[in-house]
């Protein structure tokens, strides 16, 4: 169901062509996520309604079906499932709540590998629809890249368990293609450590050669190869640099009658007070100064001074700490110290792309 109504929205252009989506139902199937510095693996769940989820209470709307789908480099590709019926259905919704009550929602039919993100809203169940695409784009520009990474920062901050840049920037940085008023190089740093933190659990190796020891003419490794083990990485980095290509055309939803501007301004403004806030409170107050040098500097060399100072002021917030700790991510990093320091998403990593 559409929740704004108001004349017959016109077909979305590309700058050549589009099409536009209804919406699919509410209950999902949920998991979890599980991280250390940066690294996202995901871990299967039980079945609860989307408007039960919360988040910093360890349960998080990542669904088994989800997380095999993310460990899987076809669906990063846009490959369609061979079978849909092996992934428990053909649709599958995974809702991120933002702040307020909103929520970016992203429906993906599994037998087409077709995606919709929508915006849930305090007043309703169901969201509204921001973008369709088919699986291999191209993908709308319905939002632009500054409003989903604001988003993705506060939802790392109310979930630790989705940490930013990860899972939420490599799902939904497609809707929020490049624009003239993007700065690329800062883009493709941002979604390239998101893509990079998709982890696979990797079986060990086969033992392999030789029962007992061979005759001296046959030692040689060459007789007895070491099978090549497999990386718990999803995407290599050829497949990463196919992903962050900016596309060459996009359709523009942001224009039609239906699209939920005002909804989408309220989570923004939401989103950026809440980011404003926090060097305001608590024990972050007390290392705003500290945070705001390393800003000014540029220098991430006093970063476990901060992380020191923080654990002293009695923070126990798992994503600031997971950020600031070794082994360091620095995209992560740079982040966190822009939150601490009250600064404009983005400043320092502009200082050191």
């Amino acid at each position: 169901m559409q929740l704004m109504t108001g004349g017959v929205e016109p077909t979305p252009q590309f700058v050549r062509e589009g099409r536009h989506a209804e919406q699919l139902g509410d209950r999902l199937l949920l998991g979890g996520i599980k991280n250390r510095h940066g690294t996202t693996s995901l871990t299967g769940g039980v079945l609860v309604a989307a408007t039960d989820v919360t988040g910093q209470d360890g349960t998080v709307p990542v669904s088994e079906a989800l997380r095999r789908l993310a460990e899987d480099p076809g669906f990063w590709a846009g490959e369609s499932a061979a079978d849909p019926a092996d992934l428990d259905g053909r649709e599958l919704r995974t809702s991120f709540p933002v702040t307020g009550g909103y929520a970016l929602v992203l429906d993906i039919d599994l037998a087409t590998r077709e995606r919709t993100l929508g915006l849930r809203t305090p007043a309703f169940s169901e969201p509204v629809q921001l973008g369709r695409a088919p699986a291999q784009g191209p993908y709308p520009a319905a939002l632009r890249w500054w409003e989903l990474d604001l988003c993705a920062r506060v939802i790392a901050l109310e979930d630790p368990m989705l940490p930013h840049p990860g899972l939420v920037v490599a799902l939904l940085s497609p809707f929020a293609p490049l624009t003239p008023d993007d700065d690329e190089s800062e883009i493709a740093v941002i979604r390239t450590a998101a893509y990079r933190s998709l982890r696979r659990d990797v079986p060990p190796a086969e033992p392999s050669g030789p029962e007992q020891a061979p005759l001296p003419l046959f030692a040689d490794d060459d007789w007895w190869p070491t099978a090549p083990a497999a990386s718990p990485q999803v995407l290599d980095e050829a497949a990463i640099a196919e992903l962050i290509r900016p596309a060459d055309r996009f359709p523009e939803v942001r224009a039609g009658s239906r699209f939920p501007r005002e909804e989408l301004d309220d989570v923004v403004r939401k989103s950026a007070a809440l980011l404003h806030s926090v060097p305001r409170s608590s024990w972050y107050a007390e290392t705003r100064p500290l945070a705001r040098r390393i800003l000014d500097s540029g220098d991430l060399a006093p970063i476990p001074a901060l992380l020191g100072a923080l654990t002293e002021a009695g923070c126990d917030h798992p994503t600031v700490l997971d950020a600031l700790s070794e082994p360091l991510v620095p995209v992560e990093a740079y982040w966190m110290v822009e939150t601490l320091a009250g600064a404009e998403p983005g400043t320092l990593l502009r200082r050191r792309v």
